[in-house]
């Protein structure tokens, strides 16, 4: 019986797309095991920026290199994912020891294409984009997890200047209402308390078949699945916010109080040279819709600094938005040059060293507005999903409505149970419960 290991880089759709691709092997007969006793390893890659790629190659080195300091058969290597579609046969060429080299529309033929590299086919590369989508392919959900991740879209239509996206996912495609649906029930007869419905543009769903047309619909119908107690979705797009979209955070108890609306930067003049499609008061515009909706609302977003022709004022654009929103969390990085793309061509490109300490000023800024996030929820009480043992006995790690994680001590816990708490310390990544109560909790 073959074996197999997945190791995934990137977003949470990689990490989807990394249960599907183990769910599917299963299901041909192939057995989960670690890395280390594996016959099979599959990278699942992303491409968003330049050091996520290369740490590709450095894996698929380590691999190897493992493999002859034990004397060992060298595992067969599967590169999947963005930097696959990406690269292609490049990846081959640069690194010898790569089997396989298979695209994120097509690792549902995974299981063929190792059967003929069993045969002796070398070079195998499938970067296909069939009209027929992979999920029509995909087996019955089996994850069995207090939360669980679900794919309603994936692509891109934006084309931003600095994101290879669109060439590495293809054009936005939304799943039908009824395959979202029955997926999500499922994942919650498998034990999933609560479902993140995830997309590259997770807001740019309508339902291909039917009639329904909006991203707020299908968090109504996703909410009424039964078991489905929380409910959240990442990551939205500006310019897809309907009002169904923004009214659903006042009108849908499982929705839970968590919008991640990326932004990338604060400055107009940036944000037309990214290709955002908005400026920076139409963005302002919707943060006070949704908050009116839903005034305890966490708000998270992306920043990139350092892009091409990017100012001093510009980057001060950026840290006044971010203290403006008063952002709950948000993630930041240096622009990275991803070819193809049509920033990549500018060459008014900024220094390296004055990225990294505008990179440091704003991580410095964000974090400020984390911690006083999660200060101003001392006292308060609010319900925490446990996910996972912590580092020390008894204690135990959930998430709380808003997305932080919540450390909570009390031996009867386990994962699967959702228990009042309320929170008595506050750090900038973290708080501290104590249980109050444990909540009417059904078997998991």
């Amino acid at each position: 019986m073959r074996t197999f290991f997945v190791k995934s880089f990137g977003c949470q759709m990689n990490v989807y797309d990394s249960e599907r691709m183990s769910e599917t092997l299963e299901a041909d007969g192939l057995t989960a095991v670690d890395e280390a006793d594996a016959d099979i390893v599959l990278l699942n890659t992303c491409h968003i920026r330049e050091k996520a790629a290369e740490k590709l190659y450095s894996e698929i080195g380590r691999v190897s290199k493992r493999a002859r300091k034990n004397g060992t058969r060298k595992p067969v290597i599967a590169v999947t994912g963005c930097v696959a579609q990406a690269e292609g046969r490049e990846i081959m060429r640069r690194a010898g020891a790569v089997d396989l080299v298979v695209g994120p529309q097509a690792y549902h033929r995974l299981p063929e294409l190792l059967r003929a590299q069993a045969d002796g086919q070398k070079d195998i590369v499938d970067l296909d984009m069939p009209a027929s989508p992979k999920f029509d392919h995909l087996p019955a959900r089996v994850r069995r997890a207090p939360s669980a991740f679900l794919t309603v879209q994936e692509g891109c239509d934006k084309f931003c200047a600095f994101c290879v996206v669109p060439y590495t996912r293809g054009s936005e495609a939304s799943r039908p209402l009824s395959a979202i649906l029955a997926e999500a029930e499922m994942l919650a007869q498998g034990g999933a308390r609560e479902i993140t419905l995830l997309g590259q543009n997770v807001n740019a769903w309508r339902d291909p078949v039917g009639e329904t047309s909006d991203f707020g619909t299908l968090l109504r119908a996703v909410a009424s699945v039964p078991g489905v107690e929380r409910l959240r979705y990442t990551t939205s797009h500006p310019r897809d916010v309907s009002e169904a979209m923004v009214r659903a955070h006042a009108d849908i108890p499982e929705l839970m109080p968590c919008l991640h609306l990326p932004l990338q930067s604060g400055s107009d003049r940036i944000l037309a040279l990214m290709n955002r499609k908005h400026d920076r008061r139409f963005y302002l515009d919707l943060i006070a819709r949704f908050r009116a909706a839903r005034p305890d609302l966490a708000i998270t977003s992306d920043f990139i600094v350092g892009f091409p022709g990017e100012t001093e004022a510009d980057f001060e654009d950026t840290l006044s938005i971010v203290d403006a929103v008063g952002y709950a969390q948000a993630f930041s990085f240096s622009y990275s040059p991803r070819p193809g793309t049509p920033a990549a061509d500018r060459e008014d490109r900024i220094d390296e060293e004055v990225k990294a300490e505008r990179l440091r000023r704003l991580q410095e800024r964000v974090l400020a507005n984390s911690l006083a996030f999660n200060r101003s929820m001392l006292g308060r009480r609010c319900d925490v999903l446990i996910e996972r043992r912590g580092r020390l006995a008894d204690q135990w790690i959930g998430k709380s409505p808003w997305l932080q994680s919540v450390v909570v001590t009390d031996p009867a816990l386990a994962p699967g149970l959702i228990v009042h708490v309320e929170l008595a310390a506050a750090g900038p990544n973290s708080l501290e419960g104590h249980m109050v109560t444990m909540k009417n909790n059904r078997q998991w």
